[in-house]
């Protein structure tokens, strides 16, 4: 009887093993026949992956029968989601869907960037997670959001009383969540600041374990001053930086790219963790009233507007406006081309001297910037500026410690004429700068959009393909894949992504976008630290 009893025993035993063990040897989803690049950097290799509960379970020996579902990668390349650090994604909440950025292939975004961000992360961050992002989310707290809450737009130094509460305010965001702390140095109320005064508040989001993201005071004339600049935060705070879009937007400095890279190649010898990010074009995008001096935006829009509309004033700020355009290397305003305008869409799309066309009968210099105050006074607009060259790019580029970011928010299809980074970038490196111009090998491409900005931005489980990480994922085709979306026609989804998956659920499959709403907020560790 006892034998019986005991052989009964280990029966069942064995039978509660083989079931453990057929769980742990079946998948949600298993991806066969794919070419992996892991986002380290390592060279590709073929194998197979298995998904459980939203993450990476096996990197090999898995087989289709073991897949719920199964993508046949077809040889394809299976790379790690992209992870891009650089947008203005800070509306998610209004269109979750994020079509531009899944079409890209990109899971993870970092909004709150060049020193633009929610006040209330809590409540910012609630929203999104309410409304169900598409892809994943994290956010940097802006220094122009919190001088403006407490200081307005005025151009002076903050008192005592009002840097501590901007501290309080920094200190808020970076405990609801935010990964870091950024600047907007070209932006109004942040160009009105001092060094010291964004090195006081840096070392708010140092203390609680983020980095400092800075979209520089100066990208041209001044680069170099503004990059070490940016590199004395991180030296004294001991703390990381991001350099945002690094450029060379003046024609009268292109090729001092290499100097800016040789400073952050000093630092880091000297021990400090600078990277910076770059987007794939020889054009940016922002408003037009970073065309005009500082002091003239200062105030509230009917301040503004008195002293674009008093006669001498206006005169005094155009001959400002013409010398700052001599001093980067331009005679007018051509290079520059409107994205938005709302108060005349008409003008989407043309130039500012074909503006100035339409409005006065006349083309020239003065006639641009008296179209620019006109646009000014009504609203402004977002522009397109053609100020960089190929060369700066790719010399850029081929440096190890800059990632690729796009510097565009969530599309809205079919509106306006924006930037077509928004719906390009991360494919125009995989099909120009890969494939074509062969700038960068296919590894390092996808390291720069993976692994090096999420550890730099403390993205943790996110950018590589291990197991153990979130399964966001992408996968195409290298010789296929291509970016569709041109300054003229921005508006085009790109092609040869065949699938991405973000948490384990497909977002894209077989090339057509799901509708899938599987990202999620995501807030850095933080370290406990006393309130400044």
């Amino acid at each position: 009887m006892r034998t019986r009893l005991m052989f009964a025993t280990l029966v069942v035993v064995a039978a509660v093993a083989a079931v453990a063990s057929a769980q742990r040897d079946t998948y949600d989803l298993v991806i066969v026949n794919a070419r992996i690049v892991d986002g380290t950097g390592a060279p590709a290799r073929a194998g197979t992956l298995g998904i459980r509960d939203g993450l990476i379970a096996r990197i090999g020996g898995v087989t289709a029968a073991q897949g719920a579902r199964v993508i046949d990668a077809r040889g394809e390349v299976v790379a790690p989601g992209f992870v891009d650090v650089h947008t203005h994604a800070d509306d998610l909440a209004e269109r979750p869907d994020a079509a531009n950025f899944i079409r890209m292939g990109v899971t993870t975004i970092v909004a709150g960037n060049c020193g633009s961000s929610a006040l209330d992360l809590s409540e910012a961050l609630q929203t999104i997670t309410d409304a169900g992002p598409a892809v994943n989310y994290a956010t940097l707290i802006g220094h122009n959001t919190v001088r403006a809450a407490v200081m307005g737009r005025a151009q002076r130094a903050p008192t005592v009383v009002e840097m501590q509460r901007m501290k309080s305010l920094v200190f808020k965001g970076m405990t609801e969540g935010a990964v870091g702390f950024s600047t907007g140095l070209q932006y109004i109320p942040g160009t009105y600041s001092t060094a010291h005064e964004i090195i006081e508040l840096a070392r708010v989001a140092s203390n609680e374990g983020g980095l400092y993201a800075t979209h520089m005071r100066n990208e041209g004339t001044a680069l170099l001053d503004a990059v070490r600049e940016s590199i004395q935060v991180g030296s004294m705070l001991r703390m990381p930086v991001q350099i945002s879009h690094l450029k060379v937007d003046s024609p009268s400095r292109w090729g001092s790219s290499a100097e800016a890279l040789a400073l952050i190649d000093d630092a880091r010898k000297r021990g400090v963790d600078v990277e910076a990010d770059q987007y794939a074009y020889t054009a940016g995008s922002s408003s037009l009233s970073i065309r005009f001096p500082s002091w003239a935006l200062e105030g509230t829009s009917i301040e503004v507007a008195a002293r674009l509309n008093d006669p001498d004033t206006w005169a005094r700020i155009k001959r400002e406006i013409a010398q700052l355009l001599s001093d980067r290397g331009f005679t007018d305003l051509s290079w520059a081309t409107v994205a938005t305008y709302r108060a005349n869409e008409a003008y989407n799309g043309l130039t500012m001297k074909a503006v100035a066309q339409e409005m006065f009968g006349r083309d020239g210099p003065d006639d641009q910037l008296e179209a620019a105050r006109a646009v000014m006074l009504n609203g402004g607009a977002s522009m397109v500026y053609h100020f960089m060259t190929e060369e700066d790019v790719e010399r850029i580029m081929r440096h190890p410690m800059v990632g690729i970011a796009s510097d565009a928010g969530v599309v809205p299809f079919g509106s306006g004429v924006p930037h077509p980074r928004g719906l390009g970038n991360t494919v125009r490196v995989l099909a120009r700068y890969v494939r074509e111009r062969k700038v960068i090998s296919l590894e390092e491409a996808v390291r720069k959009m993976t692994s090096l900005p999420a550890r730099q931005f403390g993205l943790a489980d996110r950018g590589e393909i291990r197991v153990g990480a979130a399964a966001d994922l992408v996968i195409f085709d290298p010789a296929r894949v291509a970016d569709t979306a041109t300054f003229a026609a921005p508006h085009a989804y790109p092609v040869g992504i065949s699938h991405v998956i973000v948490n384990g659920v497909s977002a894209v499959a077989e090339g057509q976008a799901l509708g899938a709403r599987s990202g999620q907020v995501v807030r850095r560790a933080r370290k406990p630290t006393l309130a400044p």
